[in-house]
């Protein structure tokens, strides 16, 4: 049996509104005051950017394990929230890939995308996930 793997994060209290997370020697001010901060991320941006940061991450590991060529990626992430009960009931996304693969690679970076990541996985559990990746070429050493 493989052992699970383990992330911890540790957060506290800076100041009024503001709390500061912290894993491996990275540390993100998060927004944890009454009213919605302008320059902040909030507990649901945060769920937004860890699914980002999921997709983004997959992208590069599939790179290597398919192998995929890419140039660039980027990722719109649209998190909808419900107020009674209060959770996230649906997540919206747009990965747009810089890269001259044809179609059929893009759609088997996308299932596995779907079926290896972490966050995915776990949100799709959660709520409704669905999204599109949409691959674009560009002429090389043009900027996407």
């Amino acid at each position: 049996m493989v052992p699970a793997l383990t992330y911890t994060v540790d957060a506290g209290r800076v100041e009024a509104g503001v709390s500061v997370a912290g894993t491996r020697g990275a540390e993100i001010r998060v927004d944890t005051g009454v009213d919605l901060s302008d320059d902040l991320f909030g507990p649901a941006d945060l769920l937004g950017a860890a699914f980002a940061a999921c997709l983004l991450k997959n992208v590069e590991r599939f790179s290597h394990l398919l192998p995929f060529r890419y140039e660039g990626a980027t990722v719109h992430v649209t998190l909808e929230r419900e107020q009674r009960p209060p959770r996230i009931s649906r997540i919206r996304y747009q990965l747009r890939l810089t890269t001259d693969e044809p179609p059929q690679r893009v759609k088997l970076l996308e299932r596995n995308l779907v079926q290896f990541g972490t966050i995915y996985n776990t949100l799709s559990h959660a709520c409704d996930v669905s999204g599109e990746v949409v691959a674009e070429t560009t002429p090389h050493g043009d900027t996407p």
